[in-house]
């Protein structure tokens, strides 16, 4: 299935239903089709080949999300661009890329104006929501150049999108994805999650991200994308009462943020199936928390930019034991493997440890991308073997649940031993002060690497680092006990929310 295909099949189920929503304006499934049209027509009227690439630089909103289905039904390639990149990054991505054609907001006309004249392919620049003087602004556009429309385009290999893998260290990789890829993340979604008939899905987070691909399932059972311009937990949990919100899509530090908020407890919550979470991991014990305080709706899901979403999941109904309680034992779990995905655990020499033990891990399947745009040396790399290497070190249980220890490049070695951050984290989450942490190993000439955490404390509640490192010492033992703890005010995160633990140990090394 083409992008475009998941709103034509919720226009089917009823073209006059809302489709998407933004403040008082609500668009039905006709008029988002319709534009679509319009778009795509334009698209090919100003000389948009398939397999052409077509970037979308803007916030959450529903002019720039009806642009994606454009793209998709003129036969084009969407590349999604994030508009917290800095102007260098974007500029990497758009110049890897190859992309004609850009459709922006006016808010991000300095960035583009910055790097516009390093990009001799970009020929075509509309602006969405204002006049620039040197782009075109959309209606203009979209007046000039619609006509008839030949549907039958589409992109050579089924590529239906190009995403960057996010630039935090070197050059930005960009990653192929294919419409067996979404389709097979849309069907996971489907197969693994609770939704009913006309979800109302709340988009908070960007939508060039997990919040975007998630549209896809909702959409194509008819239901509405109510769509947030920017973040504000306020009004998240006002729109969630007033328009019946059934599913979101939140990053822990946000649910976080969400526990915190005074409005939590005296907001109706009730009509939630699903509240999603992922990105990074998520303290077990706030988890317990918003499972009690939010409900039982909470539900995972693991994936990455290559695979997108869709790994592993662990379901609203995975989190509680048969008897009701809350199975704190799973908490920990990115879940199982989704039924269209294997997930396996690698040793280095490419053999297959036994269940328990810890190694790389490795999925196969139709949500993996083909590969790397232009980089067939780091496809390859990424590949060895037969399958996709994720980066991540984990294991998996004997119930088949999947425990994601840390990214391969921050496990510790201290004094000989193995020490994985996120573990170490995770113990210093359960402190009640605690709002979040990093880990790092920092050069040490006894220990070879020193255990090092970064602190930030939840408002109103104080610790020192004795009291931190006595705390997770009774729980982890002394070789895995941070030998040093700071606290921060504030811990340094990239544009999607993640900890940039780079930038912690540049800091701590000066």
């Amino acid at each position: 299935m083409r992008l475009v295909e998941y709103l034509d099949k919720g226009a089917s189920l009823g073209p006059d239903r809302p489709c998407l929503t933004m403040n008082s304006e609500t668009r039905s499934y006709r008029a988002v089709r319709d534009a679509s049209v319009d778009i795509a027509s334009a698209l090919q009227g100003c000389g948009v080949e398939a397999g052409d690439r077509v970037a979308v630089l803007s916030a959450n909103d529903p002019l720039a999300l009806t642009c994606v289905f454009g793209i998709s039904r003129a036969g084009a390639v969407w590349c999604p661009v994030n508009p917290r990149n800095e102007a260098v990054e974007n500029r990497q991505l758009f110049e890897l890329f190859g992309c004609r054609f850009l459709f922006f907001q006016s808010k991000f006309a300095d960035l583009v104006d910055r790097i516009r004249d390093d990009l001799p392919h970009l020929t075509e620049l509309v602006c969405l929501d204002g006049d620039v003087d040197w782009a075109t602004a959309f209606d203009e556009w979209l007046s000039a150049n619609r006509g008839s429309l030949d549907e039958s385009r589409r992109p050579p290999d089924g590529l239906c999108m190009l995403a960057g893998t996010g630039g935090t260290t070197g050059k930005p990789k960009g990653v192929r994805l294919t419409e067996t890829n979404m389709m097979t993340s849309t069907a996971s979604a489907l197969m693994s999650y609770p939704f009913g008939e006309r979800p109302r899905y709340l988009a908070l987070a960007p939508l060039t991200h997990s919040a975007g691909v998630l549209t896809f399932p909702i959409l194509s059972l008819g239901g509405e994308v109510v769509i947030m311009p920017a973040p504000d937990l306020a009004e998240f949990l006002r729109l969630i009462e007033v328009r019946q919100i059934t599913h979101a899509f939140l990053p822990p530090t946000v649910i976080y943020g969400l526990l915190d908020h005074p409005d939590l407890d005296v907001t109706d919550l009730s009509s939630l199936r699903c509240l999603w979470y992922g990105a990074a991991p998520m303290s077990p014990v706030r988890l317990e928390e918003a499972l009690t305080r939010i409900g039982p709706v909470l539900g995972q899901l693991f994936g990455q930019t290559e695979a997108p979403n869709m790994i592993a999941t662990l379901a609203p109904a995975d989190h509680f034991r048969a008897d009701g309680s809350v199975a704190t034992e799973r908490l920990s779990s990115a879940g199982r493997a989704t039924p269209l995905t294997s997930v396996a655990i690698m040793a280095e020499d490419g053999s297959f440890p036994p269940t328990g033990e810890r190694g790389e891990i490795v999925v196969r399947g139709p949500l993996v991308m083909p590969g790397y745009h232009e980089n067939p040396e780091a496809t390859a790399e990424v590949s060895r073997f037969g399958w996709h290497h994720t980066g991540d070190i984990g294991y998996l249980d004997d119930d088949g649940f999947l425990f994601v220890v840390d990214r391969a490049k921050d496990m510790i070695i201290t004094g000989g031993f193995n020490v994985y951050s996120a573990e170490v984290e995770q113990a210093l989450y359960a402190h009640p002060a605690v709002k979040d942490a990093a880990v790092v190993g920092l050069p040490d000439d006894k220990w070879g690497e020193r255990v090092t955490a970064v602190v930030q404390l939840r408002s109103g509640r104080s610790a020192g680092g004795d009291d931190l490192i006595a705390f997770v010492k009774e729980r982890l033992g002394s070789v895995k006990t941070p030998k040093q703890v700071e606290i921060w005010t504030d811990l340094p995160r990239s544009k999607v929310g993640k900890i940039l633990k780079t930038d912690i140990r540049t800091t701590l090394n000066q």
